[in-house]
């Protein structure tokens, strides 16, 4: 007796059919119908800027970024591969970004790296509490996810981007490789180190944290 398919096909499917239309949407950008490009800006720019907003640290940066990686999408839209994910493409695309906005910043280092306005912990740390909740225990949760945060930014770009695509956008490492254009063995080896980068630089700070909040 056949047994009928079992939900969890269901997401690949939607994935499978989410790469089809943007390999679609690609296919008619390059044949000059623009209005493609809104589709695959409605379909992927939130998440793109979210990525940006955590590698960045700044939503006015993530923005521009956002903004001139699908620039970049138009302008090269006639070499697009269609066997690869579009998503890909566009993370590869929005990560050299990133490269050259560090660069930018190391250049001038008047900008902060550590800059943000007042929304950006909340869309960068998605477990910051309520602030309605019990006061102590609110400002302990948002200490430390403050922490888990400036952790994160400090780490060296080779290590905070496949540690933001992995544990943020939940990429597989072969997805993030290609994004990296590195092998899979080289992601697993730098999330390694940055998750042990964190695991150090997180004990100190939390420590610190629970002593201050006991001598409260």
């Amino acid at each position: 007796m056949s047994s009928e398919p079992t939900s969890p096909q269901q997401p690949s499917n939607e994935a499978n059919t989410l790469d089809e239309r943007d390999r679609a949407d690609m296919a008619r950008l390059a044949a000059g119908h623009d209005a493609a490009l809104n589709d695959l800006m409605e379909r992927h720019a939130g998440k793109l800027f979210n990525y940006l907003v955590r590698s960045l640290q700044n939503e006015d940066d993530a923005s521009e970024v956002a903004q001139d990686a699908f620039v970049r999408v138009y302008q090269h839209r006639a070499n697009f591969d269609p066997a690869q994910k579009f998503s890909t493409w566009l993370y590869a695309i929005a990560t050299n970004l990133v490269k050259n906005r560090y660069r930018y910043r190391t250049r001038h280092p008047q900008v902060s790296l550590d800059a943000e306005n007042e929304a950006t912990g909340g869309n960068f740390v998605e477990n910051l509490p309520d602030q309605k909740t019990i006061p102590s225990e609110s400002l302990q949760a948002a200490e430390r996810a403050e922490a888990v945060r400036k952790a994160v930014a400090q780490l060296p770009e080779e290590l905070r981007t496949p540690l933001v695509l992995s544990e943020y956008e939940e990429l597989s490492h072969a997805e993030i490789g290609a994004i990296l254009k590195c092998s899979a063995k080289a992601v697993e080896t730098r999330l390694y180190r940055a998750r042990q980068r964190l695991k150090s630089s997180l004990a100190r700070q939390l420590m610190f944290l629970s002593d201050y909040s006991s001598a409260g």
